[in-house]
């Protein structure tokens, strides 16, 4: 099963002239124009102030769940998910409660993305412990294990790990599909992909081509020692993509939306997939070429529906 191959990622709820309370609104456009233009899936993050990647930490910053429920009222065919769930942020056994509950909202589309965790100045904000990395991921595969345990037929399951256990924990309904797929975002070689191979049906990696392609002969040596076929695995980047009718048209389109990224600019813009439908398709097959099932893309920020709706089709076209 695919997870996805063709996914949009809102990182930022900042648009020009929209007022709180229109703010789901713009985003809820943004959505169907994904959806109508060719995306088969729309990501939130999973953040409780805005990153310094993107943007101020003080800019709006809703959260994800409640945000994908509501989007899955507006929408009908595309999955949902969060790239990615903190682990630290919720109790596992809750987690699973919210996504399957999810995809009953969505009639089947929800998707779990988690991850270790890593923005430490939101948990001191939140009041959340933020424990050594070693426990993060101790604290992740726990929380693994409770998902796919609480995603499954059985009627009251029970676990016992390091750091969280259930005892007969209900989980009523059921996932609509019986079984809700597990997106993995992260590189790390020795622990991260070691998960992705043991639980995930879908990863999320970085980097460029040749960070990449190491990354999946990392990730398929796992999959041997744990006895794991690789393919049925989805693998998919996290990347910026900037789409316009001339590859100048885009190119100064990405220049415009590099200058929020203060000193980041020059690697956004080298590491930005941008052109023309045709340029970017060509993009598109060598980033398959090395490996990937699909793409989960940023757009710039400010993106406006027909913004969106170039992108999806140019990845529909690059895709099909």
């Amino acid at each position: 099963m695919t997870v996805t191959r063709i996914g949009l990622q809102l990182p930022a709820f900042v648009f020009p002239d929209t007022p709180d309370d229109q703010l789901f609104e713009r985003i809820s456009a943004t959505a169907v124009a994904a959806e109508e233009s060719g995306f088969d899936s729309v990501w939130v993050m999973d953040h409780l102030h805005q990153i310094g990647v993107v943007g101020p930490e003080t800019d709006p910053m809703l959260e994800g769940y409640t945000l994908l429920a509501g989007i899955a009222a507006r929408t009908h065919q595309v999955g949902l998910g969060t790239m990615v769930t903190g682990v630290t942020y919720r109790n596992p056994a809750l987690l699973a409660k919210i996504v399957s509950t999810l995809d009953i909202v969505s009639a089947g589309r929800a998707i779990l993305g988690i991850g270790a965790a890593w923005n430490e100045g939101e948990h001191r904000a939140y009041g959340y412990d933020f424990p050594p990395v070693a426990e993060r991921f101790q604290r992740l595969e726990d929380a693994l294990r409770i998902c796919r345990v609480m995603f499954s037929d059985d009627p009251a399951p029970s676990y016992s790990g390091r750091h969280h256990s259930i005892a007969g924990a209900l989980n009523n309904p059921k996932p609509v599909r019986g079984r809700i797929p597990i997106l993995i975002g992260g590189s790390g070689e020795r622990r991260t992909l070691r998960l992705v191979a043991q639980y995930a049906d879908a990863c999320n990696l970085f980097g460029d081509l040749d960070t990449v392609r190491h990354k999946l002969d990392v990730l398929e040596r796992h999959c041997a020692d744990v006895g794991r076929d690789p393919a049925e695995i989805t693998k998919t980047k996290l990347a910026s993509l900037v789409v316009g009718r001339t590859y100048e048209e885009a190119r100064a389109t990405a220049e415009e939306a590099s200058r929020a990224r203060g000193d980041m600019a020059a690697a956004f813009l080298a590491a930005a997939i941008m052109g023309d439908a045709d340029t970017v398709g060509e993009q598109v097959a060598a980033h398959r070429a090395a490996g990937l099932d699909g793409l989960i893309v940023n757009l710039p920020l400010y993106a406006d529906l027909d913004q969106v709706r170039q992108a999806g089709e140019a990845l529909a076209k690059a895709f099909s």
